[in-house]
């Protein structure tokens, strides 16, 4: 059966829904509870890995589904390949190992699997996991096959409305999960010339990509784009400087419009990491901006500032939306404002809200990784993927790639690879 075939076959096939191929007993037994609440049947965990799911996919419809264990593959990369023949459109994989190699789990991804696991798993993660696929499948199917170049740019920029209210780790969260979560194309820009952490944040040397783009707007285009900014992933770049503190930076506000132009004609998001004195002094930062994320937290003076950003957004950047998120949120009694007179000084509802953990930003901190690597399951990740999939949600093009249009075809198959 032939992947041209498969192309002309309905994608959406109701009676088919899940269907999962396990190496292991241990993996079943935390599957289980997870297929029994979504109403799936149990019966359909077979045993046996990819190898299985092949010979099994070739003979009757593939489910929208499809969970394969590639722990006894000996080359993962050629079984997907030969999974893709047998595969119907709509098809979301997600593939189980015990190789745990960032290479692999990137190449994983390019070729279209929705996730890649490592064993043991538990049942948490793979109920996320599924919730996530879920997701990606409500997405219209019909975006997906518009060209990159004809799909919205967003420019969100994240602004801490004081300082240490965690802005810094909100915005590198956003960049990793639209990159790695959502798959699309993201430049991160940090602001804070001198003692940014955006690059720090990834474990990277930040390089002079930002200071040469400010000093030499002449210079930036699409080709200077690509040399300048530092490649954390496939689809995640980052423009960051560690300028010198005995060497003064003096923005032209014109180098800056021409940087913001480049960078969203290259990305599909610009996540701005926006610091409070940059506002005041380049309102046009904002005025480009498609999404404003306020970030604050409950004490008096970022009350009195949360204020005072809300009117300044609304005067510089009517058309843009604008959000409050408050962060490092402590128990309450432990605040120097309640949640309730924050919202009524404000005049508004708050969007989102992250609760203090400073356990975990340890953990997070020693770890190396940025935190929604790091603590993948907890709470303060859930809701930063709620503000990933609310700036998403606005955007009509986008689209998670399902696993059988990326996959490279057989060498037999003359149909150009998408």
């Amino acid at each position: 059966m032939s992947l041209a075939s498969l192309l002309k076959k309905d994608s959406a096939n109701t009676e088919n829904l899940f269907g999962a191929f396990i190496c292991d007993d241990e993996t079943t037994r935390a599957l289980v509870p997870v297929v029994t609440e979504k109403g799936w049947n149990p019966a359909d965990i077979k045993t046996g890995g990819i190898e299985s799911a092949i010979r099994t996919l070739s003979t009757m419809n593939s489910p929208q589904f499809l969970i394969v264990d590639l722990s006894k593959s000996a080359d993962p990369l050629d079984d997907l390949n030969s999974l893709a023949e047998v595969v119907e459109p709509g098809t979301i994989v997600i593939t189980l190992g015990n190789v745990n190699d960032i290479q692999l789990y990137r190449e994983l991804l390019a070729y279209g699997v929705h996730d890649y696991l490592i064993k043991p798993v538990s049942t948490e993660q793979l109920r996320d996991t599924l919730l996530a696929a879920e997701q990606a499948l409500r997405i219209p199917e019909d975006t997906a096959a518009k060209s990159n170049q004809n799909e919205t740019e967003k420019l969100v920029a994240v602004v801490g409305v004081r300082g240490g209210v965690g802005t810094s780790t909100v915005a590198t969260s956003l960049a990793w999960l639209l990159a790695h979560e959502i798959k699309r194309q993201t430049a991160l820009l940090d602001m804070d010339i001198y003692f940014g952490t955006g690059a720090l944040a990834f474990d990277l040397e930040p390089g002079r990509g930002l200071c040469d783009a400010l000093e030499n707007p002449s210079r930036v285009d699409g080709l200077f784009i690509e040399r300048a900014m530092i490649k954390e992933s496939e689809r995640l770049s980052i423009l960051a400087a560690e300028a010198p503190l005995n060497d003064p930076t003096y923005t032209d506000p014109a180098a800056l419009n021409h940087l913001l132009l480049e960078l969203k004609n290259n990305f599909h998001y610009v996540i701005l990491d926006l610091p409070k004195n940059m506002v005041a002094d380049y309102p046009l930062l904002l005025s480009e901006a498609q999404e404003i994320i306020l970030v604050s937290d409950l004490s008096l003076s970022a009350t009195r500032d949360t204020i005072r950003f809300l009117g300044f957004c609304k005067s510089v950047a009517p058309d843009a939306a604008i959000r409050v998120l408050l962060n490092k949120v402590a128990s309450p009694g432990l605040v120097e404002v309640d949640k309730k007179d924050f919202e009524a000084s404000i005049e508004r509802a708050v969007d989102w809200e992250i609760p203090l953990d400073n356990k975990l930003m340890i953990q997070v901190a020693r770890s190396g990784k940025n935190l929604p690597q790091a603590a993948k399951h907890s709470k303060p990740v859930k809701i930063l993927k709620e503000i990933a999939n609310t700036i998403v949600g606005q955007e009509e093009d986008a689209k998670t790639v399902p696993f059988w249009k990326k996959l490279p075809l057989p060498k037999k198959n003359e149909q150009k690879k998408k």
